[in-house]
């Protein structure tokens, strides 16, 4: 019997047992349709992470002081002073801000709200490419006089202000009145995509209400390829300035995309290695199929036997039965997992990423299956007796 005749053959076998092969290949379908969805949901998902990560720009970098489990040491700390030093002595650098983050109440003319009060340089709005709605981010001037004036992020604008005006009217920070000089678009105040209320205000006006406390000092490189050398420089002018080696720690925004991908890859193949778990349980339910119908059609597999078939010729019947069980759920499972994709990733505003290699990883998986768990029953029925086979009813 050659590979076509054969392949007639197990298409008739699950034709004339439509709805039991449906659910045998249930298993194989949801299997392959889950792997593929959550891959392609995966991939859209960090796609559209590090797309965010990269809008804010990859020449991003932050120096913290290393405290060492918490033990805090005096004069290691950084000091407004720090900022326009860095700036004249590593030429790599673009922009420079001294970052101090504190919690209030913020009250306008509404409402008021607790919220998040950032004191930061006038570099901060480069350094982070702020998309200002209305009015404008304070001056450098601002900052080095230390005026009482503010910037809101448009969330707590809407919530304090309504449908006021808030820029050039005064809102209370605690008991200290500061006049909004500007608002930062709606999910551009942070990462692109934090809910957290924030107001900005001038690094020194901070530590005339809060003390003189810098939690971080974070800029921009002149270039992506500069960031890594103008880290280290600045890390280094800092030990040297408060003689305290190994004491500061630096980051850049190409460790933390890289940190970010690495673990939405290990999140995404954890998802699909428990997806794939179904394909294991939908592989032994087409064993136990095979097995049925192997020992229904015994005496047919006697009269094969008996016309001359030989037991390669019965092994590879059942066996092109089985992978083409499996590889009909395997084609169904990727149009409902590529559709699932879509439509997921469709709700969830992102690309769904569907790749060829994923696609030819399930279609070659699906075979296997049928392979690998339609040995046992094909086995079974080519070394069959052909006598005892025709004795069966």
């Amino acid at each position: 019997m050659n590979l076509l005749e054969s392949m007639r053959v197990a298409l008739e076998g699950i034709r004339a047992n439509t709805l039991r092969s449906f659910l045998t290949t249930l298993g194989i379908i949801i299997g392959i349709a889950a792997v593929i969805a959550v891959v392609a949901i995966g991939q859209g998902g960090r796609a559209v992470l590090m797309a965010e990560m990269e809008k804010m720009g990859t020449n991003i970098f932050a120096i913290y002081v290393n405290w060492h489990g918490g033990e805090r040491t005096t004069g290691n700390e950084f000091s407004l002073g720090d900022v326009q030093m860095l700036k004249d002595k590593v030429p790599g650098i673009s922009h420079l801000s001294a970052n101090s983050i504190s919690m209030d109440d913020v009250r306008g003319p509404k409402d008021k709200k607790y919220s998040r009060i950032w004191g930061v340089s006038s570099d901060y709005e480069h350094i982070r490419k702020l998309n200002i709605k209305s009015g404008n981010f304070f001056s450098k001037e601002d900052d080095s006089l230390g005026r009482r004036v503010a910037v809101l992020d448009e969330a707590l604008a809407d919530e304090i202000f309504g449908r006021s005006e808030p820029v050039g009217n005064k809102v209370r920070v605690g008991n200290t009145p500061f006049l909004v000089v500007g608002v930062v678009a709606r999910g551009d105040s942070m990462m692109g995509f934090s809910e957290e209320t924030r107001v900005f205000i001038p690094s020194r006006a901070w530590h005339n209400k809060f003390g003189s406390y810098v939690n971080n000092l974070e800029g921009s490189a002149v270039s992506r390829e500069k960031v890594q050398e103008t880290m280290e420089q600045a890390v280094k002018v800092l030990e040297r300035k408060h003689r305290s080696e190994g004491k500061y720690i630096s980051y850049n925004m190409e460790q933390q995309m890289q940190s970010a991908n690495q673990v939405t890859g290990i999140m995404t193949m954890i998802i699909g290695a428990i997806a794939g778990i179904s394909l294991f349980v939908g592989g032994i339910g087409v064993m136990n199929i095979m097995l049925v119908s192997v020992t229904e059609r015994t005496r047919e597999i006697g009269i094969r036997m008996a016309l001359g078939a030989r037991r390669r010729d019965i092994l590879s019947q059942f066996l092109i039965e089985s992978v083409v069980l499996c590889l009909i759920g395997g084609i169904i499972g990727m149009l409902l997992g590529v559709g699932g994709a879509f439509l997921i990733a469709k709700l969830a505003k992102w690309p769904p990423l569907v790749s060829w290699w994923t696609m030819l990883i399930a279609f070659t998986f699906s075979a296997a299956i049928g392979i690998i768990f339609g040995l046992l029953p094909a086995n079974k029925a080519a070394k069959m007796d052909p006598i005892e086979a025709l004795r069966r009813d």
